[in-house]
């Protein structure tokens, strides 16, 4: 059998110009974030820098993350991959940024500051635990900051002597909130008393009022579902109210003159999403629907004037942004268009900037419809499939959205195999933008010969709440039916043929994986599966967001009706399996734990009925983060489709993976 390399050829026979590849997905950069100064005049971006393999100090992590000045002249570093900084911003002043760090000398995180006109970074504040975040007061003398208390010395020795015992979920560490005196570096102070574990910071513009969010306890599911914003006296940290918004919260922000205070939220408890803007009374902790009956959701919000916000609004595949008055009237600013703005950033001169990605290329900054950065040049060259918009009727005649991606060369009239990649959540959300990630076949798989289709099925959000609670109750059920009838509507159309259809997803997706591989496997050819569920009973036992489970997805729990519960996991249908199926999990997973992938591929090893792989991932968790197994996972991910819906197909291709290493295309 021929092994394919997937990293190895950039090009295809009679084209000059290049195409995507493995090698050049994990080499790209992207904006994350972007921010600008009050007065409008400074600008900075944060930017995803991947570990590059062809370095000579090239050691495995995940990618960097460093921060650069934009100006007319270009962009200048400021933090760069060894700084380690996190949480940066502006300083209230707009001279300087303000950032967490751990540098040299130092026993913990601490806060820096970074003047803009030039020098080295200073740390302001140290404490006898890492900080993990803070907020400078609007006056720049005071510097409210979260963190643990300092660890008590006898249980250090205890620890140092072998007693490291864990007490599931009883010996958390809750994280407190502390106010100290700008540059009092070293200090020891007691916490606010506050109930619950402390999330985030934020002061009021007049610095009278603190806001801060807190959660039952720090596990990821009272975060996710009971996380509350509490309004303090600033002067005295006396609590004064406490916002009972209605579901998750999202991000916050305070009025310029602090009378109301902005939030995110889910529109009940039982809303997947933390898309709907509401507006809470500072003074009465009163609270309204801003947007009711949004069709889609508020990403990013962000005051222009006490009575007016800029809003990044989601609809479904595309974005738009709007201006929106505290009495509840809208405006359009930027329609929808080619480019996806996945961030905002809005100065009090009413200066705004993007993080902006296409089709053709991941994040950058643009302002006014333009783009500030040009991060990958080697884009420019590329030969790009055609990627569109493509909506559908389910069975049941519910319309549904999502991205296709056609072959590179394709000729009319003839069929090409596909690969249906399933979106996580499922309150997950694909744009018609850049969709050519780690564990996405996208344009990689475009160069090859594949279709690509991205489904946005019920249950994702940035459409209406009610679209994306359509799941909840029914998992496996009609969510999954519009996976296969998008499918044959690309069969009806002419595009794909029947016989050559994979199926790849992680998480919800990998469910999806699994539930396609299994129920529907007569359906499709192979399928690779990432951190996916296999056993509804045991992965409601075992997951870290048992109450997330329960409230915005299953609406029962396992004891009301076990039946349902395994007639509902793929590991219930092994018998029908004939689809060659690849597996790979992150082996330290909290949210969905590994054992659900060994489960799985227990059962399809013993019936022996079609070839199954398992790949685990040491030191990964909910999807790869590290340089070297998201190269390995998109190799083996491509070369499982190639092989079996390509290929010679029969047994399983040769588990030990060459990976092209020495020269990395540029």
């Amino acid at each position: 059998m021929k092994r394919v390399l997937l990293g190895l050829a950039l090009t295809t026979a009679g084209w000059s110009q290049p195409l995507m590849t493995p090698q050049l997905v994990a080499k790209l950069r992207a904006v994350s974030s972007v921010q600008v100064s009050g007065d409008g005049r400074s600008a900075i971006y944060t930017l995803s820098q991947p570990r590059l393999f062809e370095r000579e100090d090239f050691e495995d992590g995940p990618a960097y993350s460093e921060v650069y000045r934009l100006s007319a002249s270009g962009s200048q570093p400021l933090l760069t991959q060894r700084s380690g900084a996190s949480w940066v911003g502006f300083t209230p002043d707009d001279r300087a940024l303000t950032f967490l760090s751990k540098r040299s000398g130092d026993d913990h995180t601490c806060v820096y500051r970074l003047p803009l006109d030039g020098g080295e970074a200073q740390r302001i504040l140290a404490f006898g635990s890492d900080v993990a975040g803070f907020a400078v007061s609007p006056q720049g003398n005071r510097i409210a900051f979260l963190a643990n208390a300092p660890a008590d010395p006898k249980r250090e020795k205890m620890r140092k002597l072998g007693f490291t015992a864990q007490v599931f979920e009883e010996d958390w560490q809750f994280r407190k909130l502390y106010l100290a005196q700008q540059g009092s570096d070293k200090i020891k102070a007691e916490p606010v008393a506050l109930e619950g574990s402390i999330g985030s910071v934020e002061w009021s513009p007049d610095g009278a009022l603190l806001a801060v969010t807190s959660a039952p306890n720090p596990g990821v599911d009272a975060d996710l579902m009971y996380r509350r914003i509490q309004l303090l006296d600033a002067r005295t940290g006396k609590l004064l109210q406490t916002l009972k918004n209605p579901g998750k919260l999202g991000q916050f922000a305070f009025a310029p003159d602090g009378k109301h205070l902005a939030l995110l939220t889910g529109e009940d408890l039982n809303d997947p999403d933390n898309g709907r803007l509401w507006l809470a009374d500072t003074a009465s902790g009163s609270m309204r629907d801003l947007w009711p009956n949004l069709d889609g959701r508020v990403s990013k919000v962000a005051w222009l004037s006490p009575s007016k916000l800029r809003a990044l609004v989601w609809k479904g595949l595309v974005s738009e942004v709007w201006d929106v008055t505290t009495d509840g009237k809208r405006t359009l600013v930027v329609p929808a268009g080619e480019e996806v703005l996945t961030d905002l950033a809005v100065a009090e001169t009413g200066r705004t900037l993007y993080v902006s990605e296409s089709a053709r290329h991941p994040g950058e900054v643009s302002e006014d419809g333009k783009l500030l950065t040009h991060l990958n040049p080697v884009l420019d060259k590329l030969r790009w499939a055609k990627q569109e918009a493509y909506t559908y009727k389910a069975r049941d005649g519910q319309s549904i959205e999502g991205v296709l991606i056609h072959p590179l060369e394709e000729t009319a009239g003839q069929r090409y195999p596909l690969i249906l990649w399933v979106h996580g959540g499922p309150e997950g959300l694909i744009h018609n933008s850049w969709n050519n990630g780690y564990s996405q076949p996208g344009q990689v798989a475009a160069a090859r010969g594949f279709a690509s289709f991205y489904p946005n099925y019920r249950g994702s959000i940035g459409r209406s709440v009610a679209f994306s609670k359509l799941g909840q109750g029914d998992p496996a059920g009609r969510e999954f039916e519009d996976l296969v009838d998008g499918v044959d509507a690309l069969i009806n159309q002419g595009l794909v043929d029947k016989a050559k259809v994979g199926v790849t997803g992680g998480s919800y997706g990998g469910y999806a994986t699994a539930w396609c591989s299994t129920f529907f496997s007569d359906r499709f050819a192979c399928g690779v599966m990432s951190v996916g569920i296999s056993d509804k009973v045991s992965k409601s036992g075992t997951t870290d967001i048992p109450d997330e489970e329960f409230l915005v997805h299953a609406r029962k729990h396992p004891w009301d009706n076990w039946n349902f519960f395994m007639e509902r996991s793929p590991i219930h249908h092994v018998t029908k399996h004939h689809t060659p199926l690849l597996i790979m999990h992150g082996k330290d997973d909290p949210r969905v734990h590994p054992s659900q992938s060994l489960e799985l591929y227990r059962y399809l090893k013993m019936l022996k009925q079609a070839p199954v792989r398992l790949v685990l991932y040491p030191g990964e968790g909910h999807g790869n983060r590290k340089a070297a197994a998201r190269y390995d996972f998109q190799l083996r991910m491509m070369e499982w489709m190639e092989h079996y819906l390509k290929g010679s197909g029969g047994a399983a291709p040769n588990w030990d993976l060459p990976i092209p290493l020495d020269k990395p295309e540029s």
